[in-house]
């Protein structure tokens, strides 16, 4: 099994139920080990665009990374993602950012995730499943390249995607 962590955003439609649609279909593909808060966050790159929701997720997976990148390209044409311009708005996005500590760059699959360590909405919800994980390239953990970067207009939810289950 490999360990994989993803980045999920949303700014169109019922944003909440884009991510849990997202999520539970993931846990179809993989097992989900941990999911993060919700964090929502001003657009990247267009700012012309409603606020995202972002979250990360934790996995474990038997896919191999060309696999995984197919299956989660089903995921978002299965929940409505239509091709918009880059950096644009969207229903959907799911990114893988980590598999294992490999290193690959290869048309369309970049792992780790090429813009990683500029972005705080990926890696702030990333610091809640991972914190600890070290980039194979750089070095750093996730929370030393958290505090390297801007991070206000990141905004935690008070509410939990999924509800809570009691025992």
């Amino acid at each position: 099994m490999s360990q994989v962590l993803l980045s999920l955003g949303t700014n169109l439609g019922e944003r909440r139920h884009n991510l849990r649609r997202a999520v539970q279909q993931l846990d179809e593909e993989m097992v989900v080990t941990a999911v993060s808060p919700v964090y929502e966050t001003e657009p990247w790159g267009e700012p012309d665009q409603p606020d995202f929701l972002n979250i990360c997720l934790a996995a474990t997976t038997t896919q191999t990374p060309r696999q995984l990148l197919k299956s989660i390209k089903q995921i978002e044409l299965d929940l409505g993602r239509e091709a918009t311009y880059r950096w644009g708005p969207r229903l959907i996005d799911i990114d893988i950012i980590f598999y294992d500590d490999i290193v690959m760059a290869e048309e369309g699959l970049n792992i780790p995730h090429a813009r990683l360590a500029d972005r705080a909405f990926v890696l702030t919800p990333l610091a809640d499943v991972a914190p600890d994980w070290v980039h194979p390239i750089t070095g750093k953990t996730v929370v030393e390249m958290l505090n390297a970067v801007y991070s206000t207009a990141v905004r935690r939810q008070p509410e939990p995607l999924f509800e809570e289950k009691e025992d």
